[in-house]
């Protein structure tokens, strides 16, 4: 590891090139990015679902400048959240903040929090070729065992940007930055004994842009962000890294801010060879969100792993869990239906044995239910949702599906096929439902619409399962087939019905 030796002068030196990067990524915001409140919006909502944000984790901003990315940060984590925000520019004058965001403007940043560490780090367009290892150096010790980092960089690969610095040239001025591109930053962080460390090519809205452009990137952003090769033409490189050890005690919070949900939820949970995930799943969920817990429905669709026997011990041990062992046929609608009839509590909340990493953003469905909503669902593609290596195929075939079924029943979605969705009772009760595989997910998506019920999404994230999280058993040409039997169903069954009403 590169360890870091004390000598101001250096540091001093080291401190004005984040003073330049820092003026002038502020500067660029306010006269050159005609949406950047969004972007910086967009931005903090992404860092929030990268690393599962809980109420009372403390958060280090570096680079604040005037504070505009802190209103996002304060915005998302619900002023729930100790957020200091450091300076290194003399020019910076902050925006007015919230009493929970405590000011630092640096002249040494060991020294001016010397002793502290933080459990998240994050900074936007920071770091510079001329004082990068020092930079991560004090980052690292900055951190606490186990605390994650979260950069957004400016791709040099970028093409507007190679265009712009071309075109500041001819006119003889300069960009004071001095860019890394994404392997140099893989090996340095990695260099500093980070773990985890991933960089992944972000945003593809950027300037010039119309407002019309604006809306037309927005929506092939997240297709764009996932395609090889044309990705490396986005606008940022978003970098994640984590201080070991890898495996850290999450707090235990308790998420429950609803009274009308205690007491008043069924979760079905369809299980096929997820030995790993029950139990750290079920663990959360009772961490998180035991006031509303009713039951806990887990059906094991034949595994042929120790899935079932980890459900038996786990039913055993607690009455809140409700086991069900199904038998030939296998399939998610087949388990997901036997999971729905067997539920008794006032809302019913699916979601897929993988998802306990999600845990913080079903929160946000709670929300949304407490204003009204009869359905919510976990959206993965809004713009404020994080899409990591998410297979292209897939996402060809979603936006395909999803932009059909628009035009056919001419309504506002982004993303109903997902398995995360909270609904009332009476919801289910009312659909009639098909599908014995996936395709399930299109029906409790688009039926309770085209009924009539109110469905809202809220953003959630994706990013690429890793082994501990076990396999996915997702196949898309097995399963496309449901999808559009589903739609073409659906479409008929609407014709039809409005032509009777005639």
């Amino acid at each position: 590891m590169v360890q870091s030796i004390p000598n101001l002068k250096q540091d001093s030196c080291f401190e004005s090139i984040l003073g330049i990067r820092e003026n002038f990524r502020d500067q660029y915001l306010k006269e050159r990015d005609p949406i950047y409140s969004d972007r910086l919006l967009w931005r903090a909502q992404s860092f929030r679902h990268m690393v599962h944000l809980l109420p009372g984790q403390t958060i280090l901003e570096l680079g604040c400048g005037q504070g505009f990315f802190t209103q996002q940060l304060l915005r998302v984590s619900r002023h729930e959240n100790p957020i200091t925000a450091v300076t290194f520019s003399n020019h910076s004058k902050p925006i007015d903040l919230s009493d929970s965001v405590e000011f630092v403007n640096s002249r040494s940043l060991l020294t001016d929090l010397a002793g502290r560490q933080f459990d998240f780090i994050v900074a936007v367009d920071l770091m510079d070729k001329r004082n990068c290892a020092w930079f991560l150096q004090q980052v690292y010790d900055l951190l606490k065992p186990g605390g994650q980092v979260l950069f957004y960089e400016s791709n040099p690969w970028n093409i507007a940007l190679k265009m712009r610095r071309a075109f500041l040239q001819i006119f003889g001025k300069k960009d004071p930055r001095k860019l890394l591109n994404r392997p140099e930053l893989y090996e340095l962080i990695s260099e500093l004994g980070f773990i985890r460390v991933f960089a992944t090519f972000h945003d593809f809205v950027y300037t010039p842009l119309t407002r019309d452009l604006i809306w037309l990137l927005r929506n092939l952003s997240i297709l764009l962000e996932n395609t090889p090769g044309i990705k490396t033409l986005a606008g940022v490189i978003l970098i994640h890294a984590q201080k070991p050890p890898r495996s850290v005690e999450r707090p235990s919070v308790s998420l429950c801010n609803h009274e009308q949900f205690y007491n008043a939820i069924s979760v079905v949970i369809p299980c096929h060879n997820e030995e790993m995930n029950i139990e750290p799943l079920i663990a959360r969920l009772k961490t998180h969100f035991g006031k509303y817990l009713w039951e806990i429905i887990l059906v094991d669709d034949n595994s042929r792993d120790g899935t079932r026997e980890v459900i038996a011990r786990l039913a055993n041990e607690d009455s809140l869990i409700k086991p069900i062992y199904r038998t030939p046929p296998n399939g998610v609608g087949r388990a997901l239906q036997d999971g729905y009839k067997a539920a008794t509590g006032r809302y019913i909340l699916s979601m897929d044995c993988d998802f306990q990493h999600l845990l913080p953003e079903i929160r946000d469905l709670f929300d949304a239910a407490a204003d009204g909503y009869d359905v919510v669902v976990g959206s993965r593609f809004s713009r404020h949702s994080v899409l990591l290596n998410y297979p292209i195929q897939k996402i060809i075939v979603n936006r395909g599906f999803h932009a059909l079924a628009r035009i056919l029943f001419w309504k506002k979605f982004r993303d109903l096929t997902n398995n995360l969705k909270l609904m009332r009772r009476e919801v289910y009760e009312s659909l009639e439902l098909t599908q014995s595989g996936f395709a399930i997910n299109a029906e409790t998506g688009l039926l309770p619409l085209l009924m009539g019920y109110t469905v809202r999404e809220v953003a959630v994230s994706w990013i690429n399962r890793t082994p501990d999280m076990g396999i996915s058993s997702f196949r898309l040409i097995k399963v496309g087939g449901g999808y559009w039997q589903v739609l073409f169903r659906l479409w008929v069954k609407r014709v039809f019905s409005h032509k009777k009403k005639r």
